[in-house]
């Protein structure tokens, strides 16, 4: 690579060298190479995670807490040292209070249904914003369906920003959960995360925070952050699909119910009734999902390594370099325009649907998203069906956007004919 494209990254990360850790960057797609940006949908995994998983069933593979034959010991110890990577990662006071879920998903609904549940009626409100994605949606619309509560929305305007006037005055004596996504998915936004708490927290309501787009691009502490719930998942940090984390203020999850009945749940179980393992298995019910805990906790590392400030400056800086071509190139809008935003770039291309433009330009290799990312009121809201979205990585390059912008102007010469 020449000199001039290395001096576009901050010193700290050689992007290059990285690269090589990603196996699946190195394959062609239609006889080009792989250009990714869909990060925000999936992230591509560093070798280090795929050996952690594939030496786990090589050699580890048995059930947790369960036996006491060597390769139970083993598995349980690289569990529960995961466990530990994970509160460190988010700096959460106790091991207790991390959970382990299938995913962000998972994670939500589990407060919905376990906490919400329990202290919802129908005198009381939840408020949501109207960036989230859908699941920061539908768990709450199905539990006020439930309960009789009313589902409430914040607001945003045209740059996709909270209008944080109205949502201070939609928070009221009612309000017992907010529920807010840290970075939109769909526009990039970066929710001022803390003063909304605060604010929340004034008003006598409990906040989750929906993290999944955040936790792989920059430190997330979630004591500074003073939320008592946050959650995200693995494949958005590097790691396996199928694992999640909730993390909870553990006065919160002491009082809370269970929500799934099963093994490692229980302490003891009878006809007569049952009791209930301690924190975090009480919310733990079966077998989990060990290799993918082994697989997050090898991604955590990955990235302890590399050094988040060092990625957050990363994608940064590719941010403000496809936000420049993307204001330069003719019949492109680009979709959210916060003033604080992460390295994502939703976009529309005068008179071609988002489809053709994903389906087009992964004819020269370069994977995008294209769709209404699972935030369809985002896209009633900015009067469109569907964006085509391009998401970056610590892995991604200027030459990566070099091949988008050249794939989208192929694309709008093909509709120019």
């Amino acid at each position: 690579m020449n000199s001039a494209a290395h001096n576009q990254y901050p010193p700290a990360l050689d992007v290059y060298a990285l690269r090589a850790d990603f196996p699946a960057l190195a394959q062609q797609i239609n006889g080009h190479p792989l250009v990714y940006l869909d990060n925000s949908a999936t992230t591509q995994k560093p070798q280090a995670v795929i050996d952690a998983v594939a030496d786990f069933y090589s050699r580890d593979n048995a059930n947790v807490h369960r036996g006491v034959h060597r390769l139970s010991q083993r598995a349980s110890d690289r569990f529960d040292g995961a466990r530990e990577k994970v509160r460190a990662f988010i700096n959460a006071p106790s091991c207790a209070e991390v959970i382990f879920t299938q995913g962000t998903t998972g994670a939500i609904n589990l407060v919905a249904q376990s906490y919400g549940r329990s202290i919802l009626n129908k005198a009381d409100e939840v408020l949501v914003s109207a960036m989230e994605h859908h699941a920061n949606i539908v768990p709450w619309q199905l539990l006020c369906e439930e309960t009789g509560a009313t589902l409430k929305v914040a607001p945003m305007n045209n740059n996709a920003e909270l209008l944080l006037e109205d949502f201070t005055n939609l928070l009221s004596e009612k309000t017992r959960i907010v529920a807010l996504t840290h970075v939109s998915n769909a526009l990039g936004t970066i929710n001022p995360i803390q003063k909304l708490t605060r604010q929340a927290h004034q008003a006598g309501a409990v906040v989750l925070i929906d993290g999944a787009q955040s936790v792989a691009h920059g430190p997330v502490d979630v004591q500074s952050l003073e939320c008592d719930f946050f959650a995200f998942s693995g494949h958005k940090l590097y790691g396996p699909t199928g694992i999640g984390v909730l993390y909870g203020r553990e006065a919160l999850l002491e009082a809370m119910p269970p929500w799934l009945g099963g093994g490692d749940m229980i302490r003891t179980v009878s006809f007569e009734g049952s009791t209930w393992n301690a924190l975090p298995y009480k919310f733990e019910a079966g077998t989990p999902h060990i290799a993918g805990v082994v697989g997050l906790g090898a991604a955590i590392d990955y990235l302890d390594a590399i050094g988040l400030q060092a990625i957050s400056a990363h994608e940064q800086a590719l941010l403000v370099l496809a936000t420049q071509r993307a204001h330069s190139q003719p019949g492109m809008r680009i979709i959210g325009n916060a003033s604080d935003k992460a390295a994502i770039v939703s976009f529309e291309l005068d008179g071609i649907h988002p489809h053709d433009v994903g389906t087009i330009l992964d004819s020269v290799g370069v994977a995008i998203r294209t769709g209404h990312h699972c935030a369809m009121p985002v896209m009633e809201f900015f009067g469109v069906p569907a964006t085509a979205r391009a998401s970056f990585g610590l892995y991604n390059t200027a030459e990566d956007i070099n091949a988008l912008f050249d794939a989208i102007t192929k694309t709008q010469s093909l509709f120019a004919r």
